[in-house]
This record gives structure tokens, C-alpha cells and sequence, in this order.
């Protein structure tokens, strides 16, 4: 484990060794002692400086429940399962109905967003957005109930029909753009419902 001062390593050993032998992790005193400090107000200063790069954990209040993390366990706690509920044309729109396909894990740290429940995924079919370089089988990360901006690319139901497009807030009507030449934009007849707001798209490697 990289950037820990050789007394941080020797104290967390400590702990994970006291874990792993009698089930239950050390006093700070007993911390002291092995690092050979009279001080425990030094031990005290390690522990937390382990505890705030969340190597440590304990329970307030229990005695001998300081226990080592797992880097494993902290790796986990940045990934999220975002509900993919079926695909997205980003060619011509038309009438497919969402239905749940199951999930699709996410790095939030990676990702640089904070899912929420109103956050789900949808697999994308067609080219009309490779001008914003979304391909055909990416998934793409939707929030739900987001406003959307002027050039920011949505989900959206237009006169009953789904697709994927960039958003244009134009003065007279809103409508949406492709982002390929070979598709003309939407202008609503009578409706247009954005379902929510791509804050993040995912490629699958092929």
C-alpha cells in the first residue's frame, strides 16, 4: 500500500494482524505500546490520519472495534448500479417501449457525476449523434427531471416516439437536432416530453 509513512504501515499491520488473531482490533494504548510510544496522543494522531484516507473504520462509543478497510471495500463504495432500461434510437424516432434489461455498474469517481435515484441508462441504437461522438451500442447515463439547456443532449419522447438528440431551445418551439447530416431535425407537431438529460456516456469495448 503506497502513501503511508513506515509508522502509518506499521500500525495499520498492527491493527489488521490484532483483527485477524483475536477478532477485535487494538486500544490505543496497546497501539502505543507496540510503536513504542509513551505518548498515546501520538498514536491517537496516526489512527486518524489512517481514518481520513479511509484505510480505518470504528463503531462510536464500542471499544476494540477499530478494523482495517479493505481497499477493495473502498473501491466499491465510488462504483454504483445504474438501472439500464432498454435502448435509445439515435437515428429516426419511433414508438419502442423501455422495459427493464437489468444493470450497468458505473466508477462515479471516473465518471465525475453522483447518481441519484432518478438516474438510469439506456443503450444506444443508430448514428444520427456521432457528430457528438455517440456510437452506436454506447450506453448512455440519463438524469431524469433535469431542465435541459440549450445544446445539451436528451432522451425525449416527440409525438409519442422516443430518440436521442441534442436539445435546441429555440424562441418559437424547442425541437432536436441530429448531430449527422444524413438526419433532419424534429420540430414537434404536438409534443415534446424530455424523459432526462445525458450527464455521461459509457463504451462498451468491443
Amino acid at each position: 500500500m503506497t502513501g503511508l509513512t513506515e509508522r502509518q504501515q506499521q500500525i495499520l499491520d498492527f491493527i489488521q494482524r490484532s483483527q485477524q488473531a483475536e477478532g477485535i482490533g487494538p486500544t490505543i494504548r496497546e497501539i502505543a505500546k507496540h510503536i513504542r510510544s509513551k505518548n498515546p496522543r501520538a498514536a491517537s494522531y496516526h489512527v486518524e490520519a489512517l481514518r481520513k484516507q479511509g484505510l480505518l473504520t470504528s463503531e462510536p462509543g464500542i471499544a476494540r472495534s477499530l478494523r482495517v478497510i479493505s481497499p477493495f471495500q473502498t473501491l466499491r463504495k465510488r462504483i454504483a448500479d445504474i438501472p439500464l432500461v432498454g435502448t435509445i434510437p439515435a437515428g429516426f424516432a419511433d414508438r419502442r417501449e423501455q422495459e427493464a434489461k437489468g444493470c450497468v455498474s458505473i466508477d462515479i469517481g471516473t465518471l465525475g457525476i453522483k447518481p441519484s435515484p432518478r438516474t438510469f441508462a439506456l443503450e444506444v441504437r443508430g448514428d444520427s449523434m456521432i457528430g457528438r461522438h455517440i456510437l452506436d451500442g454506447d450506453v448512455d447515463v440519463v438524469e431524469h427531471g433535469q431542465t435541459p439547456r440549450n445544446g445539451d443532449v436528451v432522451a425525449a419522447l416527440i409525438d409519442g416516439e422516443n430518440t436521442l438528440k441534442t436539445y435546441v431551445a429555440d424562441k418559437l418551439k424547442p425541437y432536436l437536432k441530429a448531430e449527422n447530416p444524413r438526419y433532419p431535425k424534429l420540430i414537434p407537431v404536438a409534443e415534446l416530453v424530455i424523459q432526462g438529460v445525458m450527464v455521461a456516456l459509457i463504451r462498451k469495448r468491443k
